[in-house]
């Protein structure tokens, strides 16, 4: 039986004015309109660039690719590291990377209107799971876009790194771009909202009902929608997005650490109860749990066009290609079984 607190609590939530996750949505840029690999060129001083992995100066370098009419496009850029952990190079001799485009090179092209753009990148080289460990997050991503417009689209890239010094063989890997949050924004008509920490009930509690199930979905504990990290603002692994006097969008990004990617390096969070990333622990808000059945409801609707993106994803191996199926599947036994329903996600609201 459901305890009283949580009963209580959906029979207030019902009562409320829905924080519906419905918006004028606009198009993405044309960047992340096609869901096409890009392939493309980045030279740069790439043994300079990881060896002192600069977080705020940008080293020279230039991009390139191919327009679908045979035209070649060459642009300077600049170009950094970025993150924090993935960052240190203990984790990964190839950090992710930030690039800054003159937005006067990009008219007419796939990348018109963009400025600065983060790279998720391979982070290890000659290594199949860690490139595949590209491919899994980015399908996180793809996966939020199917559940709902207000999430950071991406683009899946084939990138031919070119060391401008010589000193280092071209690499050839896959990575992916993340959509600024400042095109995000516009996108959405939300203002980025900066806070130290917000309370659960300024958050949209459909949208976040929605976000948190998809955190389980990919069994990802690395977040927090209300809170940031020790002497970081808010909100760890989320960003915030709102208008005033009107509810609050912590929308999330960087799944690296989930157990649908299951990186090599990805741990648990020691405060939580779990032995492995791949073990699911629920972490939804219990303010939040009377949008449940809505909520259950997108997930059961979108279930095969989830899974055709999956199994649309030339890039995974066949091994790889199973061990997400059977992951998914895990997932949805879970909320198709009333009792596994009620254990392990409803009781487990905090």
């Amino acid at each position: 039986m459901m305890n009283f607190r949580i009963l209580l609590t959906i029979i207030v939530t019902l009562l409320l004015p829905a924080g519906a996750h419905t918006l004028e949505v606009g198009d993405a840029d044309p960047l992340f309109q096609d869901d096409a690999v890009l392939e493309l060129t980045i030279t740069a001083p790439f043994p300079a660039l990881l060896k002192r992995r600069p977080n705020e100066e940008y080293l020279p370098g230039s991009l390139s690719y191919t327009e679908a009419d045979g035209s070649i496009v060459n642009m300077d850029i600049g170009i950094r590291t970025r993150g924090n952990f993935r960052r240190q190079k203990r984790v990964c001799p190839f950090p992710p990377l930030r690039l800054n485009i003159d937005k006067s090179q990009t008219k007419g092209t796939v990348f018109q209107k963009q400025n600065k753009l983060k790279l998720v990148a391979h982070c290890r080289d000659r290594s199949e799971r860690y490139e595949q460990g590209v491919i899994r997050e980015y399908l996180a991503y793809r996966i939020l876009n199917t559940l709902t417009d207000i999430s950071y689209r991406t683009r899946l890239l084939r990138v031919t790194y070119i060391d401008s010094e010589n000193k280092h063989d071209d690499r050839v890997q896959y990575g992916f771009f993340i959509e600024h949050k400042k095109r995000l924004s516009k996108r959405l008509g939300l203002a980025e909202i900066v806070a130290d920490k917000i309370k659960t009930d300024q958050l949209a509690g459909a949208y976040s009902d929605l976000t948190s199930l998809f955190q389980y979905m990919i069994g990802n504990t690395d977040f927090s929608p209300i809170a940031g990290a020790k002497g970081e603002n808010c909100c760890h692994n989320s960003t915030l997005f709102g208008n005033e006097g009107k509810p609050v969008y912590a929308i999330p990004y960087d799944f690296d650490m989930a157990g649908l990617v299951n990186a090599p390096y990805a741990e648990p969070n020691p405060r939580f109860d779990i032995n492995r990333v791949t073990q699911r622990l629920y972490r939804g808000r219990c303010a939040h749990i009377g949008n449940l059945d809505e909520t259950l409801q997108s997930f059961r609707e979108n279930r095969s066009t989830i899974y055709a993106i999956i199994q649309a994803q030339q890039e995974l191996t066949p091994k790889t290609l199973k061990s997400i199926t059977r992951f998914m599947d895990d997932f949805y036994d879970v909320i198709d079984n009333p009792k596994q329903l009620e254990r392990r996600i409803v009781k487990k609201c905090i």
